[in-house]
């Protein structure tokens, strides 16, 4: 669905609950998740009206190349599995096309409702900074294979670098400024499974 959308009174109810839920239990917080179901998609696949889950060619996957989207119980499920131990990089366009960008810098951080099988990391990386792995990122902590929905904060001390990635010459508050995509990134053998990712205050544009 292109534009708006009506939401039920019961799944009111169940966001209430669920943001009720987030401040008990606090930022990072991490708990057993079923697969998400959204009432307002975009008319061509997407999880959270994020339509473009692609795997880059970097790194050996399945798939190699093109999109990650599968059907999955009446939604989509973003799935990638990562092969050997080199570096495998899976990115989403926060504005559904490569050319678009976000101003997040009011946005407490973004909800992920995923599996994976070993640790990763994901990269925030701006417009103007895109190429190149020396971007600020934060660890996606493995789920032994379950799902799980976690909290991830845009507070800047939640962010950090890697040494064999380079660090970044322009600060994590900019690159918030001009987000263009969200890059996954692991060095290690992996089955990752995603199946919602909802950024606090941002709403994708359907394309």
């Amino acid at each position: 669905m292109r534009g708006g959308c009506r939401v039920p009174f019961s799944r009111t109810l169940a966001v209430i609950a669920s943001l009720l839920l987030a401040s008990l239990i606090g930022p990072g917080a991490v708990a057993n998740a079923a697969p998400s179901r959204h009432g307002c998609e975009c008319a061509t696949p997407s999880i959270d009206r994020l339509q473009q889950w692609l795997a880059s060619g970097e790194g050996t996957t399945v798939p190699a190349t093109g999109s990650l989207l599968v059907r999955e119980r009446g939604g989509y499920a973003a799935k990638v599995t990562f092969l050997n131990a080199e570096w495998h990089v899976v990115v989403v366009w926060l504005g559904n096309q490569f050319e678009a960008q976000a101003d997040l810098s009011k946005s407490a951080g973004f909800w992920m409702t995923y599996s994976a099988t070993d640790d990763l990391y994901v990269q925030l990386r701006p417009a103007s900074h895109w190429s190149g792995g020396d971007k600020w990122l934060t660890k996606v902590p493995s789920t032994d294979g379950k799902m799980v929905k976690k909290f991830f904060s845009f507070a800047p001390g939640a962010w950090t670098t890697l040494p064999e990635l380079g660090k970044p010459n322009y600060s994590f508050a900019s690159a918030l400024t001009e987000a263009r995509g969200l890059v996954f990134v692991g060095k290690t053998p992996n089955k990752i499974d995603f199946r919602g990712l909802a950024i606090e205050g941002y709403r994708p544009p359907c394309l």
